[in-house]
């Protein structure tokens, strides 16, 4: 059976449409991606005295998981999952230590003594540094708007009121 100009063109519009649907849904994060993560993660919980953390893999899926979702319109939202989680969104490419470092970005806010935001945003900081977090996993997904959404989930999950994160 011989394809029609018709037919031809009808399939190669459908792949194209498969294929947009995968580059916006993808957000895994491979291995340079992991080091990434965890490095900058890392740096920021050792100036507070924090204890490392490992990556899991069953963060990482469910961060991918969202990430994906969140890929269709870039809304910043957050999960509303089990986890820990800080989200990020940029109009162009964000790498996981430009995503630690806005979450960092908040550790002016933070006030130590009296275990509070004292000028502006500093949860985000705080889930980062919180130092019963044991262990992140994280994914990138770049949206169909054109930007990046990033999420990183963490276990045991930080933030609780009254509790100092270290």
């Amino acid at each position: 059976m011989e394809f029609s100009y018709l037919q031809a063109s009808i399939a190669l519009i459908a792949l194209a449409a498969i294929a947009d649907e995968t580059y916006f849904g993808q957000a895994a994060c491979e291995s340079d991606c992991i080091k990434e993560f965890l490095a900058a993660h890392n740096a920021a919980r050792e100036t507070v005295g924090a204890p490392p953390v490992k990556w899991n893999s069953t963060l990482a899926d469910f961060a991918e998981s969202y990430a994906t979702k969140r890929s269709a319109d870039c809304a910043a939202q957050h999960s509303q999952g089990p986890y820990g989680e800080n989200i990020a969104m940029a109009s162009d490419e964000l790498s996981p230590a430009d995503s630690v470092k806005l979450w960092m970005d908040e550790k002016p806010n933070y006030d130590h003594a009296s275990n509070s935001c004292t000028s502006g945003e500093c949860h985000h900081y705080t889930q980062v540094v919180w130092r019963d977090t044991a262990s992140i996993g994280c994914a990138r997904a770049t949206c169909k708007t054109g930007w990046m959404f990033v999420t990183c989930n963490y276990y045991p999950p930080g933030n609780y009121v009254g509790e100092r994160p270290y």
